[in-house]
């Protein structure tokens, strides 16, 4: 069972090391906190240029290289973009998931991660946002849905894009739900999910006609329930949706590893 260790004891010789390892935020990381948090609260907005240098230097009272400094961690983070030789500096980029879905589909390979795994979360995810959604969802929401699933029903079950578009419809139901984290963790998934979905359709087992037209139908009652505003109904049938498609797209391939997918 793990204990807490208590910090008060840590008196002589141990207290020198353990000091040491407590260190102050270099100059640079505070300048860079700062600047973040402009972005996040929307100070700072995507496509907004920082101000130049000299202005950041007298702000901040530190020196160029510093400065530097802090701009390369917020471009480490992917929330500026630095165009080198450019006059006009640096520039905000508010990322999105995919800034994050392909770390985490290294940490599923090294994981030993199965599809199994990948789409038993996404089950866990996915009906919950079709609750939400259909207790707070505006007609915009619902009528961008529609638009989706007529380019769906346009295309036809032979369609090159089949994976790509049915998993934009996925994603997009939770992105519509309102939240964030929600959100955030199917972006994380929507990749491998839509990689492993284009191999079973193309070499394992290409859609039928008939199968595609109970698609089709599944993601009609779905709209039903969204814009009856029927959460409990819209939830149920999401699960059962995604428990039908689970069991389609892992016979056989149970034990895939996430890294055979991901190439």
């Amino acid at each position: 069972m793990a204990r807490n260790t208590p910090l008060a004891p840590m008196i002589g010789p141990d207290a020198v090391a353990s000091r040491a390892a407590v260190r102050s935020p270099k100059t640079a990381e505070l300048v860079a906190g700062t600047l973040r948090r402009m972005v996040v609260e929307g100070q700072l907005q995507d496509g907004d240029f920082l101000p130049n240098e000299a202005e950041l230097m007298a702000h901040f009272g530190v020196s160029r290289p510093t400065l530097r400094e802090a701009v390369r961690v917020l471009e480490s983070e992917r929330l500026v973009e630095v165009r080198r030789g450019s006059r006009t500096g640096a520039r905000v980029r508010v990322p999105g998931p995919e800034v994050v879905a392909r770390p985490a589909g290294l940490l599923l390979e090294l994981s030993g991660a199965t599809i199994a795994d990948l789409l038993t979360a996404k089950s866990g995810i996915e009906p919950m946002a079709a609750r939400l959604l259909a207790e707070s969802g505006t007609a915009a929401a619902f009528d961008e849905l529609e638009q989706m699933l007529e380019v769906l029903v346009a295309d036809g079950h032979q369609s090159a894009r089949l994976a790509e578009a049915t998993g934009a419809f996925h994603l997009r139901v939770v992105q519509l739900s309102g939240n964030a984290t929600l959100a955030i963790v199917a972006g994380m998934l929507h990749e491998i999910t839509v990689r492993h979905t284009a191999f079973v359709f193309k070499e394992r087992r290409p859609v039928s006609k008939a199968d595609y037209e109970k698609l089709m139908r599944s993601y009609r009652k779905l709209m039903q329930f969204l814009r009856a505003g029927d959460a409990p109904g819209a939830e149920a049938h999401w699960r059962k949706h995604l428990d039908t498609s689970r069991e389609l797209l892992l016979t056989g391939l149970e034990s895939v590893p996430v890294r055979d997918v991901m190439g």
